[in-house]
């Protein structure tokens, strides 16, 4: 389980670690909608924005966003704050 992943969710890591271990599932119940602003876990570029407006869903794990200063991308729930 890597750092940013933890710190993506609110917890440090090791805390995070013995969660799931106890059979905690970090699982984001939150419902998004079309023209939401989320923040990115990771820029898709160096230069892209963290934050991303979401466009339309394309899957029930996928969204088809817009980022600023990069342009279109597909997100999954796991690339972006709950």
């Amino acid at each position: 389980m890597s750092l940013q992943t933890s710190y993506a969710i609110g917890l440090p890591a090791p805390a995070l670690e013995r969660a799931i271990a106890s059979g905690w599932n970090p699982v984001c119940h939150i419902t998004y909608n079309r023209d939401a602003w989320v923040k990115l876990i990771q820029p898709p570029s160096e230069y892209g924005f963290d934050e991303a407006k979401l466009l339309c869903q394309e899957s029930s794990d996928t969204w088809a966003a817009w980022v600023p200063d990069h342009g279109e991308v597909v997100l999954d729930r796991s690339q972006f704050y709950c």
